[in-house]
Formats: C-alpha cells, structure tokens, sequence
C-alpha cells in the first residue's frame, strides 16, 4: 500500500489509462465486468458536484472579508471566462472554416436522436435565480447554485460579526467535503481502468477514424485553445512564465480527459491550485468552482465546429450573420450546459435553431456525431480544464494573491 500510494497520482492515472487501451484490445469482453467501478467512480465525483459547488464558493467568499476584494476578483473572474469562451467559439467556428469537416458527411443516413425542447437565452437568464433551493440542488443546477452560493457568501461578509459563526461552519463544511474529495480521487485509477476499457471495447481503438475530420478539428481547436489563447493569458494577463502553469495542472488535466466531465476534475483542480501553482485558498476556492460551471472552452469550441459542420452539411448559406448568431448562441450555450459529459451536443437546438436549422436536420447531426462523441468528449473537456485553472491563475496574479516561488517550484507529487 506505501509503495501504490508513494507513486504520484498523474502517473496512476497514465498506467491506468494504457492498461484499460490493452485490456480493451485484448479482452473486450471483460469489459462488462469492470464497468459498475467505472459507473461508481463518476456517480461518487457527481454527488460532490453540487455541495462542493454550494458550500466552497460561498466558504472562499466569506474567507475574503473585504467587499472591495470580494468585487474585483468577481468582475475579473467573470469578465475573463466570458472572453476566453468567446475566444473559443470564434477558434470552432475557425478550425471548421479550414478543416471543412461538414462537406459531403452522410449525416441521412444516422439515426435521428431525441432532443429536448431548445433552451432560450431568457430561459438561461431567469433560471439563474432558483424558486427553490433544495430543489437546485437535488437537480445539480450550476448556475443556481452559484447565484446562492454568492448571495450567502457576500450576506455573511456584509453582516460582520454577526455572520462568523455562520462563516466558521461554511469553512469547516469546505474543509471536511474537500477531505472526502481527497479520498475519492485516490479511486482515479480505478474507474479510469474501467471507463477507458469500456468506451475502447465498444467503439474500437480506432474509434476516432469514424469520424476523421471531425476529430482533427477538435484536436486541433482544443490545441489551439490551450496553446495560444491560454498562454497567451498567462503570459501577458497574468505576467507569469507559461511553462510552470502547464508542468502544474497535468493531474486535471489527465482527470478530465478520463472523466470528459469537466465538474469532476474540480477537486484535483483545487489541489494542484494551492500546491503546484501557489494560488491563495480565498481565490482557488472561489474561482474554480464558477469556472467549472461557466468555464466552458472546449463546450464553447465544439458548439462552434458542430455548429458549423452541421451548416456545411445541410449546405446553409455562411453569411456574416450566420457567422454573428453562431458566436453569440454559442458562447451563451456554452455557459449554461451542465459539467457531465457529452452535454453540449444537446446545447445544440439552441444555435442551430437560431440559424435556421430545423430540430428534425439537428437531430440528425446529434444521431451522427454521438455513437463516436465519448473519445471527443475527453478531448474537448482538456481546454475546459485549463481555461478554468488559467482563469484562476490569472485573477490571482492580478489581486496579488498567488505565490510565484510556489508557481515557478517544480510541482508537488
């Protein structure tokens, strides 16, 4: 046991990650077996979800005590996960643009999938305020939580003494969740062993050949994504060094591209924040969380390129309009969809709507990219990954609460 847990989390993972490959390969058949731990691990991640979500940013709120402070990390926070979302849709819409993975797809010949009803950005905008708490959180509605977490946080820092006591409790409940976050994640390597071993044996090792342009595209915009436009952020937002950033988040990274959900890297997120990257409790504990419900890159980016495969297919004029309505849909979509996976191909009906696409033709494009979507899923969830850590690195910098000795240090086991 010394010797299994003396070995760092991120290699765990890794081993993992080849021997469910080689297992799928060699024995498909034992997949089955396995796949209750790989069920478990994601149902033990998402039932922390929600109360780490509720509990950590109203408890990194309260520890801040100043309203002043309280507001400028909000409004950077906020201000820079609406830019790089953006960002991401134009990358989508861009990388699709040249790759032109839309032309000549047999999308008539996939089986239209069921989908709800289109979400409105009005819709998006009134259910951020929930009319029942419990029931926000019994459903894991981000956004609502978030809204709450906020109230609660900034009522107890306007009260003053009389809300301690109420901020003790909120930090010792943060306190505790996190510990039972810590026991969790040391089960990573086993319900990524299940999760990979599965989703190979269903779909085969060359799953992404299936659909070979329209993979390319989500490497190559997920790619673009952290490497310019989140370097870019570290390196002239936050004045930082990039290299140190991307040697200190590997763990998350690695933990989104197992779970393709990015509310599940949260917890390892916050860890590596402290440890690796010397941000401050206050921010990490604040920032991350809303990052992980609004803090949607990869979402954002494949919104666009799905968006844009889909009118390439259905050959829909590319007016500059069109181009407009894709960005502004996408990037609204993108903050509300739900951290699990394969959210944002549901998110769908509401920019292709806008644009004229019919819900029959988009159920289409649904019913042909999702037999294939859970590899592109985990890939695309790595940029959502770092943007939130980015973000949270950033704001730190800018509110002097990062320790750039810890930063610039080699990463922690």
């Amino acid at each position: 046991m010394r010797a299994w847990f003396a070995i760092p989390l991120w290699q765990r993972v890794v081993g993992a990650l080849v021997l469910g490959v080689v297992l799928a390969l060699v024995w498909p058949q034992g997949a089955p077996y396995v796949q209750f731990v790989g069920d478990l691990f994601v149902r033990a991640i998402r039932m922390l979800v929600a109360p780490i979500v509720l509990v950590t940013i109203a408890a990194g709120i309260t520890s801040l005590a100043d309203p002043k402070q309280l507001g400028g990390i909000g409004v950077r926070t906020i201000a820079l996960f609406a830019a790089t979302t953006a960002i991401a849709v134009s990358v989508g819409m861009l990388v699709a643009s040249v790759v032109r993975p839309g032309i000549g797809a047999p999308l008539g010949t996939a089986a239209p999938h069921a989908l709800g009803p289109a979400v409105t950005p009005y819709d998006q905008l009134v259910g951020i305020v929930p009319t029942n708490i419990v029931e926000a959180l019994a459903k894991g509605d981000m956004l609502a939580l978030i809204f709450v977490a906020i109230l609660f946080g900034v009522g107890v820092v306007l009260t003053g003494e009389p809300g301690k006591p109420f901020a003790a409790l909120l930090q010792s409940l943060s306190a505790v969740l996190l510990r039972v976050v810590g026991i969790v994640m040391e089960a990573t390597p086993f319900g990524v062993l299940a999760l990979i071993w599965n989703a190979v044996a269903a779909k085969g090792a060359a799953v992404f050949v299936h659909v070979g342009w329209l993979a390319l595209a989500v490497v190559a915009g997920s790619l673009i994504q952290m490497i310019v436009v989140h370097s870019l952020l570290i390196r002239f937002v936050a004045r930082l060094p990039v290299g140190p950033f991307f040697r200190g988040i590997v763990d998350p990274l690695l933990v989104a591209f197992s779970t393709a959900s990015s509310g599940a890297t949260l917890p390892v997120a916050m860890r590596v924040a402290g440890d690796n990257l010397g941000v401050a409790q206050p921010v990490y504990s604040t920032v991350l969380p809303i990052g992980a419900s609004i803090g949607k890159d990869g979402t954002a980016m494949y919104v666009g390129l799905l968006s844009m495969f889909a009118l390439q297919a259905f050959g829909v004029p590319l007016t500059p309009q069109v181009y407009a309505m894709v960005l502004l849909t996408g990037a609204l979509a993108a903050f509300g969809t739900a951290p699990v996976p394969s959210a944002s191909l549901f998110m769908l009906a509401a920019v292709l709507s806008a644009v004229g696409v019919t819900p029959e033709q988009t159920a289409l494009v649904v019913g042909f990219a999702l037999p294939f979507d859970r590899l592109l899923d985990m890939t695309r969830t790595v940029p959502s990954a770092c943007a939130n850590l980015a973000v949270t690195t950033t704001v730190a910098a800018r509110e002097g609460a990062l320790d750039e000795a810890i930063y610039r240090a080699a990463p922690s086991d």
